[in-house]
């Protein structure tokens, strides 16, 4: 299987220009909600971004970024293990999952950035 997050980076600024933006918005997401990977890319502007924002969190190396608060559309974490940790630290916020393991996006979801991200 391909390392995409890497083949991403090495495509140079661009690339790491969008993955700071994931990165920035990922951060704003507050303590108790989640947000889908495609609500991610359409605040930012990228109808078909959901892919490149899991590759830009696949990326990350640093916990400065509260990356388990990105589920997928269904309300599940998407994980290529179990997904105990990202549950677990999603559960000490106190979100809460349901008996099929999601989660209630109406009650966890964040409605997104106030403005248009980036604009100021």
């Amino acid at each position: 299987m391909a390392n995409y997050a890497a083949e991403f980076q090495n495509q140079g600024s661009k690339t790491e220009n969008q993955f700071e933006q994931v990165y920035a918005l990922v951060k704003a997401i507050p303590r108790g909600k989640v947000a889908a990977y495609g609500q991610i890319a359409r605040w930012l502007g990228w109808p078909r971004g959901a892919r490149t924002v899991g590759w830009a969190l696949r990326a990350l190396h640093t916990d400065e970024v509260p990356w388990y608060r990105v589920v997928n559309a269904q309300g599940r974490v998407s994980l290529r293990d179990d997904g105990g940790l990202q549950r677990a630290l999603l559960e000490a916020e106190g979100v809460v999952f349901d008996t099929a393991g999601r989660i209630d996006l109406k009650v966890y979801g964040w409605t997104g950035p106030v403005i248009p991200w980036g604009e100021e």
